[in-house]
């Protein structure tokens, strides 16, 4: 028994129209995941660059002390006047441990100021963690739900963030500072921020 005319053609038509919606899924999954692996991820924008800081105040880190003195934590009237660095880390944080070095590195600028968000740590932890390599912050907010990494717009952490004088978000790294990074990026934004209304 033989076919219809056009029966062989309408078959293939509905072949090609079911197919159609999976192709533009696939299509859309690889333009994603060009975007996900091609791009470099301290790129990411955020939308709270040229905003301000976030008015979350967070506790200090229990016994994290300095000269005897409690390191205070995050009251967010600390960022007025003042060039600040803010790092979300955590000591369970693996690229946490690789830059810290570099933080306390950065800590001997004087002309501005470290400020530490510790995200969802054990305190004892997080006091082994900055024995280890130095703490470079004098101010160290304790984020334990996690409510002020969601109020920055934290993607992971390790991120870090510049803020200006006025308490405006400037700049932000997703991802670890870096050899690579501290300097062509890093410090070159804290310029701008340090050079904004002097």
């Amino acid at each position: 028994m033989s076919n219809a005319p056009g029966e062989s053609s309408g078959s293939n038509w509905r072949s090609v129209l079911v197919a159609l919606p999976l192709l533009g899924f696939l299509a859309l999954a690889g333009i994603f995941l060009l975007r996900l692996h091609g791009d470099d991820p301290s790129k990411i924008p955020s939308a709270l660059i040229g905003r301000p800081a976030p008015q979350t105040a967070l506790p200090a880190l229990e016994g994290l002390v300095n000269n005897g003195a409690q390191i205070p934590g995050l009251d967010p009237s600390a960022f007025k006047g003042k060039v600040s660095v803010v790092n979300v880390w955590a000591s369970w944080c693996v690229p946490c441990h690789d830059e810290a070095p570099l933080l306390t590195e950065l800590a001997r600028d004087k002309r501005l100021q470290l400020v530490g968000i510790d995200y969802k740590d054990a305190a004892d932890n997080a006091r082994r963690f900055l024995g280890r390599y130095g703490n470079p912050f004098g101010i160290v907010g304790v984020d334990g739900n996690g409510r002020a990494a969601i109020e920055w717009g934290v993607y992971g952490v390790p991120e870090t963030f510049v803020v200006g004088r006025d308490g405006t978000i400037l700049y932000k790294l997703v991802g670890p500072v870096t050899p690579d990074n501290i300097d062509s990026i890093l410090r070159t934004e804290i310029d701008k921020a340090l050079k904004a209304g002097t």
